[in-house]
């Protein structure tokens, strides 16, 4: 005979949190309508990010500048001569904004790092709105604000007096587009939950667990089977996290694909206008299009929060009643999450996060050395650069796709499938030091970059697929926009770290030394992650919510 008490001691810690929460009856064409606006979304973003935000944009920020720019120091010539005019030789290039003479070269990086800034304030501010219910409008709403902000890029020619609006409709549109970023990976745990393996799986939970339901006291424990329900929940969580990295992939070879056909599009355009101004505000202002055409029909398959499984909303969670006091509530549960003793409550959780900002600034940095490396030392034209641009996703698409299917094979963990690319990225650095040991090898010759490039890309592509998924196991429920908001906030500020660095060593010296540095970045991170633990950190998170004052909250809402 087996007691309930010990049936307990089944489970990690406290089994209510870890046993399945009943969800709403849906059907699985219903849940394949959710998957596919899931996707489309993933397609229609992703487009803006590889061509404007990676390519175009930067590009077409400088160029508005330059033309609206004089030269140093006697600042009375243009950068750029009209008709009749003598192209003035040397001089620095730069162009007033209010006050002060800014660098045409640093203008969109300023843009670039505003944007940024306002993206983590807004991300922070907006979690909280998501989280109760209101993930769909805020997903719309942003797509429709990124959309419309990057499609006004047509109308805005670079010779007027109004040509400093282009800063704000790229910050708008950057913004736009991570804030509905964050959204649309608030639905990954959710989607993952209601997939139908996993849902079949939870129904085997539940059984192997039915004598722990207060409807059925009478049943005779001596038919328990401690064995087979512990069987029961591991197959369960090892079912969440495949589903998890399935759809993550998916998600993120539909999405480099949507990039690439647009990229190969809009090559057109450029190429026989020869990357005039016109050609660059037609690209930036189609791939907007791009973002909203493909967003209508995601909003159709997307349901209604109301109606959504798996909302995530925490069970008698108090709901503030303004937008004002979500996001005062919203900041207050920043500060509370990053206390010390809250940190220690989802230590695994964090640590991920730290392992996040070392290897997220890796990968950025590994991508602009490459880039940079191929245009002063081995001297490769523009046209040599935007192959390598295509090359890179190409494989990405490949990559996310490959380890999925090697996962299903070999029944690999998700953090096994991360920490075995992580190693795999050492071979990208480790190649670039052998030139200092190699005459005719080591990144000496322009094919190695091509190769390299779809090495790169395919592990890129697999890492941001699988850090996701590993995050979302990680995440306590009926937070996810909150915690994924900080998962962005995490990659995007340790973006300027690295480069930085690899900046700093180029002006001292040979650039070909920054492989050193990444080389050493990558041994770093990989022993952070290899810390984190999936299990305890799932168990962290289930009870998360029990121990951060909810209850305190709770009460003061009653009073109001």
């Amino acid at each position: 005979m087996v007691s309930t008490d010990d049936s307990l001691s089944l489970l990690p810690s406290s089994p209510t949190p870890l046993l399945p929460i009943p969800d709403h009856n849906h059907t699985q064409s219903q849940y394949i309508s959710r998957l596919r606006g899931w996707l489309t979304y993933a397609f229609a973003s992703e487009a803006f990010a590889v061509c404007s935000l990676g390519l175009f944009l930067p590009v077409l920020l400088e160029q508005f500048a330059r033309e609206n720019g004089v030269l140093l120091p006697e600042r009375s010539l243009p950068c750029v001569p009209g008709t009749g005019e003598v192209q003035a030789e040397g001089g620095r290039c730069v162009v007033r904004i209010g006050w002060a003479w800014v660098d045409t070269a640093s203008f969109s990086l300023y843009v670039y790092s505003t944007s940024v800034a306002i993206q983590a304030l807004t991300v922070i501010s907006l979690g909280g709105i998501a989280d109760h219910g209101k993930r769909k409008p805020l997903l719309l709403s942003f797509a429709l604000l990124g959309s419309c902000s990057t499609t006004l890029f047509l109308f805005l020619p670079s010779h007027s007096p109004l040509w400093p609006i282009c800063a704000l409709l790229a910050i708008t549109a950057n913004v736009a587009f991570g804030a509905s970023i964050v959204a649309l990976n608030a639905y990954l745990p959710g989607l993952a939950r209601d997939a139908p393996e996993v849902r079949a799986g939870r129904l085997a939970v539940d059984e192997a667990f039915r004598h722990l339901r207060e409807d059925d006291t009478d049943l005779d424990d001596s038919a328990f089977n401690p064995e087979a329900a512990q069987a029961a929940l591991k197959d369960w969580h090892t079912l969440i996290s495949r589903t998890t990295a399935r759809i993550s992939a998916r998600g993120i070879a539909l999405g480099y694909f949507a990039g690439i056909l647009a990229l190969l599009l809009l090559l057109i355009p450029v190429t026989l206008l020869k990357g005039s101004t016109f050609s660059l505000r037609l690209c930036v202002g189609l791939s907007g299009i791009w973002w909203g055409v493909f967003t209508l029909p995601a909003a159709a398959w997307l349901p209604s929060d109301s109606t959504t499984t798996n909302t995530n909303i925490t069970p008698n969670k108090p709901q503030p009643r303004s937008t004002i006091r979500e996001i005062a509530s919203a900041w207050a549960e920043l500060g509370r999450m990053l206390l010390p003793s809250h940190i220690l409550q989802l230590k695994h959780t964090f640590l991920f996060l730290a392992a996040w900002f070392l290897l997220s600034d890796t990968f950025t940095t590994i991508s602009s050395t490459a880039i940079l490396f191929s245009k002063t030392s081995l001297h490769l034209p523009p046209t040599s650069l935007m192959l390598i641009a295509i090359l890179a996703p190409c494989s990405g698409v490949i990559g996310a796709l490959t380890c999925t299917a090697l996962q299903q094979r070999y029944a690999w963990s998700n953090k096994r499938v991360l920490l075995t690319l992580v190693l795999l990225l050492t071979v990208v650095p480790a190649y670039g030091c052998l030139g200092f040991f190699l005459p005719s090898l080591g990144l000496k010759h322009s094919w190695e970059m091509y190769i390299l490039a779809l090495y790169y890309g395919f592990i890129n592509g697999s890492f941001q697929s699988y850090a996701r998924a590993l995050f979302s196991e990680l995440i306590p429920r009926g937070e996810e926009a909150r915690f994924f908001g900080l998962y962005s906030i995490t990659d995007k500020s340790s973006s300027f770290l690295g480069p930085l660095v690899v900046g700093v060593i180029a002006d001292k010296g040979e650039i070909r030394n920054a492989f050193w540095f990444l080389l050493g970045m990558v041994l770093v991170a990989w022993p952070v992650l290899a810390g984190v633990d999936p299990e305890r950190g799932r168990e962290e998170a289930a009870g998360y919510r029990r121990l951060d004052g909810e209850e305190e909250e709770e009460g003061d809402v009653e009073e109001e």
